[in-house]
């Protein structure tokens, strides 16, 4: 298999790989095909308020301002005087989009609308909304048409402002709350005027929702404990009251209206959210009106043992609510059916009702979760050959059936009590068999996946020892045999209807595992051989090895392991010996990888924005560059081009800083996003990818452009002390290639070549190059451990919110220290004369034996952040191998190609 192929089915390998774990852990839990329950009693109220306060921490609300008084009087009233709360607790990701989903349609949102930037469905699903006879909406373009899409008819109604009003540089962004309020109100005027639409305001069952996305972006631009956050409170809580007013007046005080004020998650103290820290997880539910119960603090008991709650939030014992139970509370309180997809228990302790009216409301509640059951089991058996099918044996048919039969018995004599306890059984049953048939092919798919890993990582170690170790293989021909496997693994999934990915993953590994016995020659002559080999060193090389990906697998847990990796690095010279013979770059190397290793002790977040740090990350950048032209000038000497180049990018250094700080100073007087600062950026992001091609091919010479253009890019991407990395990570390259150096010469290879005078454009010649050594793992290992989500990163770029433009110039900005990296490691197989394909191979076992560690760290029992933590760290490592294989293609077009305009004009006019 030539280089260009085996990059080719490396890559996509590794694709189907990354795409696996979706598929097996993150599918969509949504079925389709049931009926909806009703409740044969009249429901409370003929109609529902909902605000939601988008970003809203729950101690914010609850806790008094420094004076002792509170920031939400006209809440804190409804609460001592007349409503029921509490604090709910919702689920990672705590992102705005599957907040609202458990909120109003009461399941957990399928991780697959993160590709869509939480705004699309990729699934319809049923909601409150769609249930109801109407529902009208004011607020935010990226959460209201979720609803209206996924709603069956033309009863859910959005009125949304533009979307460039949401913008983290707004002098005030509690004007989009302002604007819901306003809008309402002349809604509700209008109202009075239009005999159609009053018509529609007063039938039951309607729904009118509130987002509130005031907090969240102040939240985002000035922190959770600004000025500008608490004042949005204020706002808020009067906003509420006034709206609470303007209803009761417009149906005329009918004591027919239920309100529900909550969030749907809240914010960390430096403004982010997304992930399970208390303060984002946390947030305050207040209800009250019609069929709720009054002034009492809400008795859901759920054992959540949170030290957030220990450390003060409040000296009383809390209780907890869960999100998804949202949905069916309030499809009680207006009398519609619980959406079809909900798999939420209803708090009875909420509602202010007869027991008569409970108990119907439990069954109608099971009997929902039942139906998802029933159909869930028919796919499955659908999808499943009849002997290979193992029922969920808690909850049979007979069973099902004798549940409903003895629940209408109880309801009939009047036995509430007893009918309430039994449907609380049957919803816990049923949720754990949706649970069991949700992931009945977890284990097949993922022993798939694991077969082809295993079976990748074999072939590549061959292909090195084919490659280095001058081992014969004897010809084999297992073809056909590996064929009838194909086919076999092909009939047995069409027999069970499979999905298409099923077949992908299943038969991967037939391909890979053909190649791997085709080259199992090899590795029986290595065997043979064996007595031969220098056991000591390879036996020691293994354990350290294993030592060091271990390491790298426990940093994604504890960052702080990082910090002990580099210093375990620092003491390379000492334990080779280089030490003797280059003390000063011996020193050096020390020096920066004890600098480096401060960077992993340092929070990723939960940092103020500190410019002093760009500045001085700025002028370290240009230090290095003036000491590295000062030397070279006087050793090669630099070209008159080459000259003004590294000026033009040291000055362009200098307008980054300048550009960064002035956009900082720009956004905190509130004076928006400067349209010169907004050009220069988007300029400066275009020009690093072509600039560095328009200088000189000498080694240091094109690292030093590549070096100023990515750091000018990462300076205004930066806000904080992580801009001085790439510069601190620049001179730890610097020494590394240079002790790489010394490190061959200390081999006796012979016909040494300068560094300064190696130019990546000049021919390879193949007699040069020499064969791997044990050595050249410690280099790829090397290149593996040297490998921060603040929206304020990107506002030299935009300031308006888009998800995927932030989310790709953030994607940039980590992949740019990979990119200095792989320059670097380019630099080390040129000045080594080693083949690039050959430490890449090594590189490339040692990411996928990191990826499948943490594959088999992936538990199907434990918490849901517990998975979801070793899936983001597998999906990260997966992420960079893939990257790290186009980036090796973009790494050898940027040190070994050249732009000559001039030449290529004066060819033109010739």
């Amino acid at each position: 298999m030539n280089i260009i192929m085996f990059f080719l089915v490396g890559l996509l390998v590794h694709v189907v790989f990354f795409i696996s774990i979706f598929d097996i852990y993150f599918t969509s839990p949504l079925v389709h095909g049931m009926t909806p329950q009703h409740v044969p009693l009249p429901p409370p109220a003929k109609r529902l308020v909902l605000f939601v306060a988008d970003g809203l921490r729950a101690d914010s609300l609850f806790k008094p301002d420094i004076n002792g008084t509170s920031r939400a009087p006209y809440i804190r009233s409804i609460i001592k005087e007349r409503g029921t709360w509490g604090v709910s607790h919702t689920r990672v990701p705590t992102e705005s989009r599957p907040g609202h989903v458990a909120l109003i349609a009461g399941f957990y949102e399928d991780v697959s609308a993160v590709a869509k930037g939480w705004k699309e469905n990729p699934v319809e699903f049923d909601s409150v909304f769609n249930e109801s006879r109407h529902t009208w909406c004011w607020g935010s373009p990226d959460i209201l048409p979720m609803f209206a899409k996924g709603a069956t008819g033309d009863h859910v109604y959005t009125y949304t402002y533009p979307a460039a009003m949401e913008d983290f540089a707004s002098t005030d962004a509690s004007k989009l709350d302002t604007w819901v309020f306003d809008e309402v109100k002349a809604f509700m005027n209008s109202a009075r005027g239009n005999q159609t639409l009053l018509s529609k305001l007063h039938e039951e069952k309607n729904v009118f929702f509130l987002h509130l996305l005031g907090l969240d972006t102040n939240g985002h631009a000035h922190r959770p404990m600004s000025k500008e956050y608490l004042e949005n409170i204020g706002l808020v809580d009067e906003g509420v009251a006034e709206m609470v007013s303007v209803f009761e007046e417009f149906y005329g005080y009918d004591g027919k209206t239920a309100y529900v004020f909550t969030a749907d998650h809240g914010m960390t103290n430096w403004g982010s959210h997304g992930a399970s820290h208390p303060s984002e997880t946390l947030t305050p539910l207040v209800a009250w009106g019609a069929g709720l119960q009054t002034a009492q603090r809400a008795s859901t008991t759920q054992n959540y043992n949170d030290d957030y709650l220990k450390g003060g939030f409040n000296k009383c014992s809390h209780s907890w609510s869960i999100k998804q139970w949202f949905a069916p509370l309030m499809s009680s309180l207006i009398g519609v059916p619980i959406p079809l997809n909900s798999v939420g228990v209803l708090p009875l302790q909420y509602l202010n009702n007869s027991l008569h009216f409970k108990a119907e409301s439990m069954y109608a509640n099971a009997i929902q979760i039942l139906e998802q059951f029933k159909v869930k089991v028919t796919q499955k058996k659908e999808t499943t050959l009849s002997f290979l099918f193992t029922p969920y044996q808690v909850l049979t048919d007979s069973k099902q059936m004798e549940f409903v039969r003895h629940t209408r018995e109880l309801i009939q004599k009047g036995q509430f009590q007893d009918a309430i306890r039994h449907c609380e059984t049957l919803i816990a049953q049923a949720l754990e068999g949706l649970s069991y048939y949700h992931t009945y092919d977890r284990f097949f798919l993922g022993s798939s996946v694991v077969l082809g890993f295993i079976g990748w990582t074999s072939y590549v170690v061959l292909v090195i020892l084919k490659t280095h170790a001058s081992l014969r293989k004897p010809p084999t021909s297992r073809d056909m045999r590996f064929l009838g496997v194909g086919l076999v693994v092909s009939f047995f999934l069409l027999l069970q209807s499979s999905p298409f990915t099923y077949y992908i993953y299943c038969l991967l590994p037939v391909p890979v595992w053909y190649f791997v016995f085709k080259e199992f020659g090899i590795l029986v002559n290595l065997i043979k051989s064996i007595p031969s080999l220098p056991l000591s060193k390879c036996f020691g090389y293994f354990l350290l090895v294993t030592f060091g990906i271990e390491l790298l697998v426990v940093s994604f847990f504890y960052r702080a392991m990082l910090t002990l990796g580099l210093i375990i690095l620092g003491l390379w010279p000492f334990v080779s010996g280089l030490y003797r013979k280059a003390k000063s770059r011996s020193v050096s190397w020390v020096l920066s990888c004890l600098c480096l290793a401060v960077f992993p002790l340092l929070p990723v977040v939960g940092r103020e924005s500190n410019i002093n740090y760009v500045l001085c990350a700025g002028a370290l950048t240009l230090f290095i560059s003036c000491c590295y032209l000062c030397s070279s000038y006087g050793r090669t000497g630099l070209h008159m081009r080459d000259r003004r180049l590294f000026i033009g990018q040291m000055l362009q250094v200098l307008l980054c800083v300048y550009v960064l700080a002035s956009t900082h100073s720009s956004l905190q007087m509130k004076q928006g996003l400067p349209l010169f600062s907004q050009l220069v950026s988007w300029a400066t992001l275009g020009s690093s990818f072509f600039v560095p091609l328009l200088s000189s091919t000498r080694l240091f010479h094109r690292l030093l452009s590549i070096l100023l253009s990515l750091i000018c890019v990462y300076l205004v991407l930066s806000t904080g002390y992580e801009a001085l990395f790439p510069p601190v990570l620049s001179w730890l390259m610097f020494v590394w290639i240079n002790m790489e150096q010394e490190a061959v010469d200390t081999q006796n290879v012979s016909s040494r070549t300068e560094l300064y005078s190696i130019d990546f454009a000049e021919n390879i010649d193949l007699t040069r190059i020499r064969q791997l050594r044990l050595d050249d793992i410690r280099r790829s290992y090397f290149f593996v451990s040297l490998h921060f989500f603040d929206p304020a990163s990107v506002y030299c770029f935009l300031t308006v919110f888009n998800p995927f433009i932030m989310g790709g110039l953030l994607m940039w900005k980590v992949l740019i220290p990979f990119i200095i990296v792989m320059c670097t490691f380019e630099s080390i197989q040129v000045s080594t004369r080693l083949s690039s394909r050959s430490l890449f191979l090594i590189v490339l076992v040692i990411s996928d034996l990191m990826a499948l560690h943490f594959f088999f760290l992936v538990k199907d029992y434990g918490s849901w952040l517990d998975i979801g933590t070793s899936i983001s760290h597998y999906v990260i490592v997966m992420s960079m191998t893939i990257f790290l294989m186009l980036l090796s293609v973009m790494t050898h077009i940027l040190t070994s190609k050249r732009i000559l305009i001039g030449q290529k004009m004066k060819m033109h006019f010739k």
